[in-house]
């Protein structure tokens, strides 16, 4: 009798630990929330499209050459330059000479800039900073472009032209893209292939 009145007594007092939570039994282990990870690794990460611009899926950008349709445009990426000294970084749209530039995604104009290379430029930063995208061999500007100028997509910035070390006759631009920190100057940052952006083809050896 005095065992069952210790028994009842024993699980009385676990009860009323438990109710006020003196007791606590492991937690059971749940099932991570499956992650959607819509890149292809680390490198696919950092050189992904824009992220102010990656609403419409990898073909971000706009083709900034008027009249251009993006099944027109050829990946000129590596290609040698100057005797195989140094690969091209870019994109080369061919147009005839005075065609229109625009924007190819929001930003603003962070440097007008003559350069021997690309002769007449125009670097845009992007609203977060984290792209800049460079335009070269421009004829001239659009009227009334300046730095510090917010511009959205479509917007003119200037024209086809053969500056820099273009070539005489050669007309085209040359649309670059670079990843960029916030801090960096316009000049500085990674260089990235703009080809699979401007026209929502992959390149041979991307992987994904």
């Amino acid at each position: 009798m005095r065992r069952l009145v210790l028994i009842l007594i024993l699980l009385a007092a676990l009860l009323i630990a438990a109710w006020l939570g003196l007791l606590s039994l492991p937690d059971a282990p749940t099932a991570k929330a499956p992650v959607s990870d819509t890149s292809t690794g680390s490198e696919a990460g950092r050189h992904g499209p824009p992220a102010d611009a990656t609403r419409t899926g990898v073909a971000a950008l706009a083709v900034p050459v008027a009249g251009v349709a993006r099944g027109q445009i050829t990946d000129s990426w590596g290609d040698p330059r100057e005797n195989g000294a140094r690969q091209h970084h870019g994109t080369d749209i061919p147009a005839a000479g005075g065609t229109l530039v625009t924007a190819a995604a929001p930003g603003t104009v962070e440097k007008l800039f003559e350069s021997k290379a690309g002769g007449t430029t125009v670097y845009v930063r992007s609203p977060a900073r984290d792209w800049t995208y460079y335009y070269a061999h421009l004829s001239g500007y659009a009227p009334g472009l300046h730095e510090g100028q917010a511009v959205r997509t479509g917007d003119p910035l200037g024209y086809v032209g053969d500056t820099g070390d273009a070539g005489a006759g050669n007309y085209h631009l040359h649309f670059g893209l670079t990843r960029t920190t916030p801090d960096q100057h316009w000049y500085e940052g990674e260089d990235v292939d703009p080809f699979p952006h401007l026209t929502g083809r992959r390149v041979a050896g991307s992987g994904g």
